[in-house]
């Protein structure tokens, strides 16, 4: 690194740090860009292309880390104090907004869901799928049906259990064998941060067939920075094969990781690739 990118990388670390030992009094980007003796404009723009997050996101994701250590051992007034926010609103709003679920849905682990879950065979082996009354919760190839409900229940460990196929399950397994342009018949009931749904959501949109970069997804978000969070949020992809995670790879061609190991990811992008060339 030459003189200047030492210099804003010396502001930026400081600047987390400062973030992370103060979180409590949830400090605002003036305060924050003042420590790195730089305006608040330029601070935003420094910090968003070295995190990849902006300053506001980072204290948020600082927040809700801790926040969800409080709700383990107490109230949500008391999480919410504790964090620094004015009110149990704020804590909410931070959690909808972050894990895409509210405080009390993740301090009592899906207590009032009630999920149906199947095991199915797919090209590519078999697979778990699990489904709540407003659609797909969990999707993932196994080898191990005991293994693949003690990841299911990880996700949900309060919630209801019952295996069965329900027609929201059948659907989603419809789409190994059916027009993949039906995909939008299926409902997802997915919890994730603004961010990863961002992510999850642009992914659908890459045709059966093509391919993408973590460069491109992020690009399409607007924040050609954020190359490492994408992959992030694309490796905590909940339902396999329906948000097609496995067609982002590298820039240099490589295939990348993938959560349920590469021969399937490269098994699955030419089984695609063929069956898009016979349309």
């Amino acid at each position: 690194m030459n003189t200047q990118e030492n210099l804003d990388y010396a502001r930026i670390a400081e600047a987390i740090e400062y973030i992370r030992e103060n979180f409590k009094n949830q400090p605002k980007l003036d305060d924050v860009a003042r420590k790195a003796c730089l305006s608040p404009a330029h601070f935003q723009r420094l910090f968003t292309a070295w995190a990849g997050v902006s300053p506001k996101k980072f204290l948020q994701y600082i927040s809700i880390e801790y926040a969800k250590k409080v709700l383990k051992e107490s109230t949500l007034f008391d999480a919410a104090h504790e964090t620094g926010l004015s009110g149990t609103s704020r804590l909410y709003d931070l959690f909808i907004n972050i894990e895409g679920m509210t405080p009390g849905e993740y301090k009592y682990g899906g207590e009032n869901l009630s999920i149906n879950y199947s095991f199915a065979e797919s090209p590519f082996g078999n697979i778990i799928v699990a489904a709540t009354s407003k659609g797909i919760c969990h999707m993932a190839f196994t080898d191990s049906p005991t293994d693949a409900f003690g990841i299911l229940q990880q996700k949900f460990p309060n919630a209801r259990y019952q295996q069965m196929l329900d027609s929201i399950q059948q659907s989603a397994i419809f789409i190994f064998t059916q027009d993949w342009n039906k995909l939008d018949e299926i409902k997802l009931h997915l919890k994730g941060s603004d961010f990863q749904l961002k992510v999850w959501k642009t992914l659908l949109n890459i045709p059966l067939g093509q391919l993408a970069t973590y460069g491109d997804i992020a690009s399409k978000l607007n924040n050609p920075n954020a190359s490492r969070a994408v992959g992030t949020a694309i490796g905590d992809n909940p339902v396999a094969f329906l948000i097609p995670c496995h067609r982002v790879i590298r820039s240099s061609g490589e295939l990348g990781g993938y959560h349920w190991g590469l021969t399937r990811k490269a098994a699955i992008i030419g089984w695609e690739a063929a069956r898009q060339a016979i349309e």
